[in-house]
């Protein structure tokens, strides 16, 4: 998988935006992050520059679960370490599994919104 190809499934998902929050920090690494969210919230996010990971909203118990079956799994960048995971690209995880988790993420987002939001997403 490119960074089109994650980029566009990404932003299959009902609702789905993007955006880069970060263009005036002076770190460049935090200022190529492109940013993924629904109603508002991120589900989803990617550096640009090298297309080396993405972090992932996760449910705790997974995340833990994931992280011991897959080298490319690790606790999330600057995230959350127990809600979020980094999937590293050119890992020991494929593309379908990546593509599983980016929904998973999507959907756990989705159920954290308002019913009229949720609504509106289910369409």
């Amino acid at each position: 998988m490119n960074i089109e190809e994650f980029r566009e499934y990404c932003l299959s998902m009902p609702g789905a935006e993007e955006k880069m929050p970060f263009t005036n920090i002076s770190s460049v690494k935090d200022r190529n992050l492109l940013i993924f969210q629904v109603g508002g919230k991120w589900f989803c996010f990617v550096d640009l520059d090298g297309f080396e990971y993405c972090d992932l909203k996760c449910q705790p118990d997974k995340s833990e679960e994931l992280r011991d079956r897959y080298e490319g799994i690790t606790p999330g960048y600057h995230m959350n370490k127990r809600h979020w995971i980094s999937v590293h690209f050119h890992s020991d995880v494929d593309d379908a599994m990546i593509r599983d988790l980016v929904k998973n993420s999507y959907e756990l987002i989705v159920k954290s919104l308002t019913k009229k939001q949720r609504d509106e997403y289910s369409r």
